[in-house]
């Protein structure tokens, strides 16, 4: 017997070629066994680099793996997910768990009752940046303003559901990176505001959008998504009342997946001085900081030990502000939003 937990990965597109497969597979204790495809060339593609078998549907995998990831477009994720909690199964599912904050509790309640593990994929919690941000936190006294953005120069749109569906669009795509990382740093979310316009011609969903958010403890986040920025702002500017911290550019981790490199190669989350950010101390000081290293890898290796590396009531709690945020850009208002 193999103590190797057999995955399967439903869907082949960017999400589960560039992220979830080499994730999967450069993580001692899980093996991609299966994953879902109809497409002859990434058919080819998932034999020839893993081994892997390929099925054409999710059900298909039930009864060949241990674990199911769920990376199809987002409005498949709820249906998917269920299926393979009342399978008796534990799931990853890639951001967003769920297109309302209700449909993600329901998933959260039957995971209970079946005692299995429901995970959502919020990487970017991993990023080098990120884990910079979080670990100089402290020394920058109170912090009263968080700046954080996903923008690209993108004026030619590339197709593909997350641009042609109304359940793509960036609120709901880099959205909850976004989100999720400013709860985990300033916890609670009393107002939200937003603003969403679709630029591009041919483009069916949102794709630049801006969210502001009022933390109940007094920090205010902005958040910024968008792939028509010729002229891209910081990654993240954090400003507190005893210094700032200010970083250009994204982690490096994607570029690097999608270049090739397996996620267990040395260096891979080591981000090269030129791009690390800068902190300011409470003397006007300014000097480089190095970044942290990026860790995708513990993502998987947390679910190889069966562990649940992002609560799914996390994922809850972001879906609201999306929620709030969608209603807000709609409405035109400022959206309160009940604190605990």
């Amino acid at each position: 017997m193999s103590d190797e937990l057999r995955v399967g990965l439903a869907g082949y597109g960017p999400a589960g070629a560039f992220f979830h497969a080499p994730l999967i597979a450069a993580t001692p204790g899980l093996r991609l066994a299966a994953v879902v495809t109809r497409s002859e060339e990434r058919a080819a593609e998932v034999g020839e680099r893993y081994g892997a078998a390929v099925v054409p549907e999710a059900e298909a995998l039930f009864d060949r793996c241990d674990l199911i990831v769920v990376a199809t477009p987002n409005d498949t994720h709820v249906p998917l997910a269920k299926a393979a909690l009342e399978a008796g199964l534990p799931v990853v599912v890639d951001k967003p768990l769920a297109m309302t904050a209700a449909e993600a509790e329901e998933l959260v309640r039957l995971a209970e009752a079946r005692g299995v593990a429901l995970t959502p994929f919020q990487n970017r919690r991993w990023d080098g940046d990120f884990r910079t941000v979080a670990k100089v936190l402290p020394s920058l006294g109170t912090v009263t303003r968080f700046e954080s953005r996903f923008e690209r120069w993108r004026p030619v749109p590339k197709g593909g559901w997350r641009e042609s569906s109304p359940t793509g669009g960036l609120l709901y795509d880099l959205g909850p990176h976004l989100v999720d990382q400013a709860l985990r740093l300033f916890g609670p979310v009393s107002d939200v505001y937003a603003e969403s316009d679709v630029r591009r011609a041919g483009v069916a969903s949102d794709d630049d959008t801006f969210i502001a958010l009022a933390h109940a403890g007094g920090t205010r986040s902005h958040l910024w998504v968008s792939s028509v920025a010729a002229d891209l702002g910081p990654r993240f500017r954090v400003l507190g009342s005893a210094g700032a911290y200010v970083k250009f550019g994204l982690d490096v981790q994607e570029e690097r997946l999608r270049a090739g490199w397996s996620p267990d190669a040395p260096g891979f989350g080591d981000e090269p001085e030129e791009r690390w950010g800068t902190l300011t101390a409470e003397d006007g000081k300014t000097e480089p900081l190095a970044a942290e290293t990026g860790d995708y890898l513990a993502f998987y290796q947390a679910v190889a030990r069966g562990e649940q590396p992002v609560d799914p009531r996390d994922a809850v709690e972001m879906l609201r502000v999306l929620e709030a945020a969608k209603r807000s850009a709609t409405e035109r208002r400022v959206v309160r939003l009940t604190t605990n």
